[in-house]
């Protein structure tokens, strides 16, 4: 167990000048959540304006399920995802257990609800305001869907920023498909847990220190934006 001074120290050396270890991992986890991010947008903005602008039986079941599943508890998404890909699972042929892909499979499955309900609110509110607008341009559902995605453009970067926060943090769910191997599937979370349970501090911290500055560094990027918008409609 290394004192707690001295592993500050040596972590803050690691982040200034970091090993090829570090810099392994943090590439491999912002591979990991950029991809799972990207893929969590092309599925789940396009759900989420269909949702806002489409009404149909069951809809408010619908909207209820969608919901609920941005609560999904990771180690749950973990389970599953590993139960379809383990030898014994229907997609077990495919060999993606224990791959940086099952990684990318849990966290996509893990932030496309929170993806598709952050968008579906933000464009259903600007839906409404546009109604009359594309009643009087006899706009089809794909041309609404394609307006509101390019109008509400900097809201929905918030919302792919959120999704990627919420990815780059989880660990249940990346250790039971992914298995914390070394070289392999070893991300920052993963590799926090490790080193800390085995006492050794300064990888742990170091990497703790990224972490909470990617974090930081989003929520600025949020109320950029935020920002932004708000300058851009007082200016309109």
């Amino acid at each position: 167990m290394q004192d707690f001074g001295e592993a500050f120290s040596l972590a803050l050396g690691l982040v200034v000048s970091p090993s090829g270890d570090l810099a392994e991992i943090v590439a491999l986890s912002l591979r990991v959540s950029l991809s799972a991010t990207l893929i969590a947008c092309l599925i789940g903005l396009p759900l989420g304006a269909l949702l806002a602008i489409a009404r149909f039986r069951g809809r408010g079941a619908t909207l209820v399920l969608l919901n609920a599943l941005m609560g999904l508890p990771p180690v749950v998404v973990g389970l599953i995802v590993y139960l379809q890909l383990s030898r014994a699972g229907p997609l077990g042929f495919l060999g993606l257990l224990y791959t940086p892909t099952a990684m990318i499979i849990a966290q996509t499955i893990l932030i496309t609800p929170i993806v598709a309900a952050l968008s579906r609110q933000i464009l259903e509110d600007m839906n409404a305001e546009y109604a009359e607008l594309f009643r009087s341009l006899c706009l089809t559902r794909l041309q609404r869907v394609q307006a509101l995605l390019w109008d509400a453009r900097t809201a929905l970067a918030t919302v792919a920023l959120a999704g990627f926060g919420r990815a780059v943090a989880e660990v249940g769910a990346v250790m039971i498909v992914g298995g914390n191997i070394d070289h392999l599937t070893r991300v920052m979370t993963t590799a926090i847990a490790l080193e800390t349970s085995k006492g050794e501090l300064a990888l742990a911290m170091a990497l703790g220190i990224i972490l909470m500055a990617l974090a930081l560094g989003v929520n600025a990027l949020v109320q950029g934006l935020r920002m932004s918008a708000e300058r851009q409609e007082a200016h309109a």
